[in-house]
């Protein structure tokens, strides 16, 4: 079992502006810290408890909810009920407090591919990749509200403060290279999802295991680069001497984490100078490649580029890179699949960006032969209901967040490809085969991974912490 304890006496504590000169202070905060965790991982038990099927994770999180029942849960009922009440007498509970009248899809059904699996036209590139997908028809959240359930889908709980899975992955595997860090995060180039940085942060683990972010441009992290004005002997003369001093000052105080691991951070971005310019340089890709992405085409020119930089990463060694879909909420035009008011509208020009990179991403991994040994995560925080988000006996085109039933995808890493696994009622509203909790999808993942859910813990506050907090089941009818 892989516990740790963070338990210390007070006399190691870091002095208060220990850590504030830390939270402000070197590249990226602790996100930096990578070099230190081979050393970490030696002082450990190891996690994989069986041979790995995927080595890395690249994980699409589409923020606001999209509608399941007008992407890949097809429900002919829906079409012929369109315009009536919701079956059964009583009312359903929703996040505004009222339900319309039903809605068909918004965008017509097909199957796809040799498995057959439905896929509307909203994406018709994925649609394309149909083949490779493994679907979940019967997710099921805790929470209706966007910032809880998308804690609860990236970190397993509905409250801030514990550690994402890319952290957990982190703090479990550690890195396969010391040039780059364990855990990326890609966001959405309009604006950050709600939540912010604790969407990929490492709670309670060591800061080292938090996810690093990339920004777009020509500048992907902050800082990495000393000032013009500064010579390079001058800087190597600054990093001597700093080196001297911090080892100094760790004279008596080794049980303190903190120093040393930022020593390690200025070590970690020496080498990121070099891999991470070369990792983010798409000049070395084919024209034929930039355009299977987008890349340098609207709407889908900065997903684009952030799919092949999430392509490059994980050949480079990095285990989990983490791409959003959808920022912050609210706002006019929205910058998600929040769609309350307009859902044709909203999804279409959402999907318009992510279609074509997501597939094309599935597809070059599968033509180098990664594919099999990167799982390629589709998930959201919640679905949308079949009905409408409008006054009761009223339509509109509008849908309201569904946490009772609706679906995400899989792909590669051992998964059973071609799969439709579980389904929801005949309008698609709520999980009635085989529903999966967060604490099941969250197992499967770890178990493609070689780790058992149970196993992969942490002491903290008198507690044995994990992912799956006490729940979970893996879901064997998933893999291949």
């Amino acid at each position: 079992m892989v516990t740790k304890h963070n338990d210390v006496g007070r006399s190691s504590l870091p002095h208060r502006r220990d850590l504030w000169n830390f939270a402000v202070g070197g590249l990226s905060t602790a996100a930096l810290w990578t070099l230190l965790q081979r050393e970490t991982r030696a002082h450990r038990s190891p996690t994989e408890t069986r041979q790995p099927r995927a080595k890395r994770v690249i994980h699409f999180c589409l923020t606001g909810g999209y509608s399941q029942v007008d992407s890949f849960d097809y429900k002919p009922l829906l079409e012929k009920l369109h315009g009536g009440p919701i079956p059964g007498a009583a009312q359903p509970e929703t996040f505004f407090g009222s339900a319309g009248l039903l809605c068909r899809p918004h965008w017509k059904f097909q199957r796809r591919g040799q498995s057959g699996l439905w896929v509307s036209e909203l994406f018709p590139h994925l649609a394309r990749v149909a083949d490779h997908l493994t679907m979940i028809h019967s997710m099921v959240a805790d929470s209706a509200n966007h910032t809880p359930a998308t804690f609860q889908q990236l970190c397993g709980f509905q409250a801030n403060g514990f550690p994402s899975m890319g952290s957990w992955l982190s703090y479990g595997l550690g890195s396969e290279t010391d040039e780059l860090p364990t855990f990326v995060v890609l966001p959405d180039g309009r604006s950050l999802p709600s939540g912010g940085a604790t969407n990929w942060g490492a709670g309670f683990l060591p800061a080292q295991h938090q996810g690093v972010r990339l920004r777009g441009g020509s500048a992907p992290i902050l800082d990495l680069f000393p000032p013009e004005s500064v010579t390079q002997e001058e800087e190597l003369a600054s990093r001597r001497l700093l080196a001297q001093l911090e080892t100094q000052f760790q004279v008596g105080r080794e049980a303190n984490s903190i120093l040393p691991a930022r020593m390690a951070a200025f070590e970690m971005a020496a080498r990121m100078q070099s891999s991470i310019p070369t990792a983010t340089d798409l000049t070395q890709e084919t024209r034929h490649t930039l355009d299977a992405y987008g890349v340098g085409h609207e709407p889908t020119a900065e997903m684009a580029r952030r799919c092949l930089i999430a392509r490059r990463l994980s050949e480079r060694g990095v285990r989990f890179v983490q791409l959003f879909a959808g920022g912050c909420l609210g706002g006019e035009p929205r910058h998600g699949w929040d769609s309350h008011e307009d859902c044709r509208s909203d999804h279409q020009r959402e999907a318009d960006r992510v279609d074509r990179p997501i597939a094309a991403l599935i597809e070059d991994l599968h033509q180098r032969g990664l594919l099999a040994e990167t799982l390629v995560l589709f998930t959201t925080e919640f679905g949308r209901t079949p009905f409408a988000n409008a006054p009761q006996g009223q339509t509109g085109m509008g849908r309201d967040h569904n946490p009772e039933g609706f679906t995400v995808w899989l792909a590669g890493g051992g998964c059973r490809p071609g799969l439709a696994y579980g389904a929801t009622d005949d309008i698609g509203w709520k999980a009635v085969q085989d529903p999966v909790t967060w604490p099941d999808f969250h197992a499967t993942v770890l178990h493609l991974l070689g780790i058992d859910h149970t196993q992969l813990t942490y002491y903290h506050n008198g507690i044995q912490r994990r992912l799956t907090n006490v729940h979970g089941s893996v879901i064997h009818d998933l893999l291949a």
